[in-house]
C-alpha cells in the first residue's frame, strides 16, 4: 500500500507540474540594410540561433501606379552568417485589402514569391524553409487576407515552405470575428499593446493589464501552434498640443538627459521640450513619452505566457536584433526570460 501511495503522489506531481517547451531563441532583424555586425552576429552565436527573422520588405498601395508595390526593401551589404537560416518576413499594409480584387490577391502573391526569393539569394542563401507574413487584419480585411494566404500556400515557388503570419493580442481574443488564418503556425505579438496615440504616462509597447484582458482566457485554446516575438526595443514618442504626431527616431534618452533641451514631468516618462529643434523635426511645447523596456518587464510577459502558451516546441523571438538595445539587458536577463518557456 505505501508503495502505491508514493506511486500515486509521484504521479500527481509529475501532471500537476507543467510540461516546458522545447524553445529555439533569436531575433528579428528589422533595419534596410543588413551589415555582418559582431557584436549582433555573436547574440546569435551566444542563443546557438540557428535562423534569423529578415524583414524583406514593407508592402503598400500606391494610388499613382494604382498597385501594391514595395517599400523599404533591405539591402545585404553582407551575406547571413553561414549558420544561420533565414526566415523572410514582409509587412502588408492592412489596407491593400480593403478594395482588392482576386486578380490583384494573385498578382500580389506572386510578386512576394519571386521578390523573396531573390532577396533570400543576395542574402547568400540558395533557400529557406519558411516565409512569415506580418499583417494586421480587420474583420473586413479578414476574406481577402485570408485569399491571399492560400494563393501563397500554393505558389510554385513556394513549394514545400512554411507560411506562417504574425498575431495580435486582440486576434487571439476576438477570434469569432477575425477568423484564424489558414496556415499553421503564428507568432503571436506581445508589443505594441496600448493605444500609441493616446496622450499619456502609458507604456504602449508593453502593458500587463492588457495582456490580462486579450489572452488569459483566450490563449491556451487558440488552435494554431504558436511563437513568440517579445520586445527589447525603445523610442520616442511626440505629442503636439496634446496630440500624436509620430515616433522621433532622432531622439535619444542620452538627449532627453539634456536640460538644455528637454524637462522631465517629475519621476514620469514625459518630457517637455524647451526650444525648437529642427534637426529633430520638433518644436518648443512638443512632449516625448519615452517607452522602453526593462529586464523586469520581459521577466513579467515570460512567466504570464508560461502559464496560458501549450507546451510545445516554439521560436522565442526578441525583437530586434540591434547591439544599441541588446546592451540594456544581461545574458542572465535572456536567460531567465527563455527558462520561463
Amino acid at each position: 500500500m505505501r508503495k502505491i501511495s508514493i506511486l500515486v503522489i509521484f504521479v500527481f506531481f509529475l501532471f500537476a507540474c507543467k510540461q516546458k517547451s522545447i524553445v529555439h531563441t533569436t531575433f528579428y532583424f528589422w533595419r534596410t540594410d543588413y551589415k555582418n555586425n559582431k557584436s549582433e552576429t555573436e547574440y546569435l552565436h551566444q542563443f546557438k540561433s540557428k535562423s534569423l527573422y529578415v524583414r524583406i520588405m514593407d508592402v503598400d498601395f500606391n494610388p499613382d501606379f494604382q498597385q501594391d508595390i514595395p517599400v523599404s526593401p533591405i539591402k545585404f551589404s553582407d551575406p547571413l552568417p553561414q549558420q544561420v537560416n533565414i526566415i523572410p518576413v514582409v509587412f502588408l499594409v492592412n489596407r491593400i485589402f480593403n478594395q482588392i480584387d482576386s486578380n490583384r490577391i494573385k498578382l500580389l502573391a506572386d510578386h512576394i514569391a519571386v521578390f523573396v526569393e531573390a532577396k533570400v539569394k543576395q542574402a547568400g542563401k540558395s533557400n529557406y524553409s519558411e516565409l512569415q507574413i506580418d499583417c494586421d487584419w480587420t474583420k473586413t480585411t479578414r476574406d481577402h487576407y485570408f485569399n491571399f494566404l492560400n494563393h501563397l500556400k500554393i505558389h510554385p515557388l513556394l513549394k514545400g515552405k512554411n507560411i506562417s503570419v504574425t498575431l495580435r493580442l486582440h486576434q487571439v481574443k476576438n477570434v469569432a470575428t477575425s477568423g484564424i488564418p489558414p496556415v499553421e503556425k503564428a507568432m503571436l505579438m506581445c508589443y505594441n499593446m496600448g493605444n500609441l496615440r493616446k496622450y499619456g504616462e502609458q507604456n504602449s509597447i508593453i502593458d500587463q493589464k492588457e495582456m490580462d484582458i486579450y489572452l488569459k482566457d483566450y490563449l491556451e485554446n487558440y488552435p494554431l501552434k504558436l511563437d513568440v516575438a517579445l520586445p527589447i526595443f525603445e523610442w520616442a514618442v511626440v505629442f503636439r498640443n496634446l496630440k500624436y504626431a509620430g515616433i522621433s527616431k532622432r531622439i535619444s534618452k542620452a538627449q532627453l538627459r539634456d536640460k538644455k533641451l528637454f524637462k522631465q514631468r517629475g519621476n514620469t516618462i514625459l518630457y517637455d521640450l524647451l526650444i525648437d529643434y529642427p534637426a529633430a523635426g520638433l518644436r518648443h511645447g512638443d512632449v516625448i513619452r519615452w517607452e522602453e523596456i526593462s529586464p523586469e518587464d520581459l521577466l513579467a510577459s515570460s512567466k504570464f505566457l508560461s502559464r496560458y502558451l501549450k507546451p510545445e516546441e516554439r521560436n522565442l523571438v526578441f525583437y530586434h536584433l540591434d547591439i544599441d538595445l541588446l546592451k540594456h539587458f544581461t545574458n542572465e536577463d535572456f536567460q531567465k526570460v527563455i527558462a520561463n518557456f
